[in-house]
């Protein structure tokens, strides 16, 4: 008998188990946490925003400036603004990760990380000059 000679035993792993040991990305529960909590605090704000879209409806434009000129307002609108945007980079993160491998994964997330930031920065824009215009009533 050759003693060089072993059987050879096929071992069929799950991806389960390649994956064990690796460890992990360490970012995934500060992401979820953090999707979470913008999520968390978009609820109160999401429903001011709407109260006061119905309380101004019909409004004229310089009521509404007036609105939008109040400090609690504009930051209420601010703090919208912001955790909107945020929430959706950090959702759109999600199914970049999910959905685009390869080389294209980096580009595709900074894209989409650069269009939620300019996006975001202009809705913060209009707030603020919505928040700095002078008011006509002030004026007059």
């Amino acid at each position: 008998m050759n003693a060089s000679h072993t059987p050879r035993m096929d071992v069929m792993r799950s991806q389960l188990s390649r994956a064990r040991g690796l460890g992990s990305a360490k970012t995934g529960v500060d992401h979820w946490w953090m999707e979470r909590m913008s999520a968390v605090a978009l609820v109160p704000l999401s429903g001011w925003f709407v109260l006061q879209v119905l309380r101004l409806a019909g409004s004229s434009q310089e009521d509404v400036v007036e609105w939008g000129g109040k400090p609690v307002n504009s930051s209420m609108l601010l703090a919208l603004m912001v955790l909107t945007f945020y929430h959706m980079q950090l959702g759109l993160q999600v199914i970049i990760d999910d959905y685009v491998h390869g080389k294209a994964h980096l580009p595709v997330s900074l894209l989409m990380k650069g269009a939620a930031l300019l996006i975001g920065l202009f809705a913060v824009i209009a707030v603020l000059k919505l928040a700095l215009a002078p008011s006509r009533k002030a004026i007059a």
